[in-house]
């Protein structure tokens, strides 16, 4: 009995250390992909993505289409999406806040409140003038066909439900994603 009780939380700690061992994303907006990333050496790479209908870049406002360039982690986990699986990241960021407070985007109390959300690891607010729920998605039912020939989201990054499958694997809340 001992054996199996040591086994089980073994197992149970090689998975999570597996699952967060220094893990984390690098979305190349410029060659569509991810490359999973474990340190600087790259252990696995996700061709095919689709960003915004706009591009990446400097998000300026909610419905821009745009995806946000910058550092993020992943802030929950949807499985029940209508996407098939959602990864939602902690946009916007500290130095979104910063950036949207100095061109007059947000006001000083939404500012605030991203601000404290990253202070606290909460998810900050997804209803501000810069928008929210910028995510790491699959399709669900949408066609494939569409996702391999165009830009398509309103600033997420979309991959197929194979795809987002298989990045399940090495991500969860709290992983890394740098979005260049």
């Amino acid at each position: 009995m001992l054996r199996i009780y040591l086994f089980l939380i073994c197992s149970f700690y090689a998975l999570n250390v597996f699952a967060y061992d220094h893990i984390w994303l690098l979305v190349d907006t410029t060659a569509l992909k991810i490359e999973v990333k474990k340190g600087e050496q790259t252990i696995d790479t996700i061709d095919g993505i689709a960003i915004g209908q706009a591009g990446a870049g400097q998000k300026m406002h909610r419905g821009d289409n745009i995806t946000p360039y910058g550092e993020y982690r992943i802030g929950w986990v949807g499985q029940r999406s209508s996407f098939h699986k959602f990864f939602g990241l902690n946009y916007p960021s500290i130095q979104d806040a910063d950036n949207a407070r100095r061109k007059g985007t947000i006001d000083q109390y939404t500012h605030d409140n991203i601000v404290n959300a990253h202070l606290y690891n909460h998810v900050p607010p997804q209803n501000t003038p810069l928008g929210g729920r910028i995510g790491i998605h699959g399709l669900g039912r949408s066609d494939e066909k569409i996702h391999k020939t165009m830009n398509w989201t309103h600033g997420c990054i979309a991959l197929t439900n194979n795809q987002i499958d298989h990045l399940s694997q090495w991500v969860d809340t709290g992983t890394l994603v740098k979005i260049k």
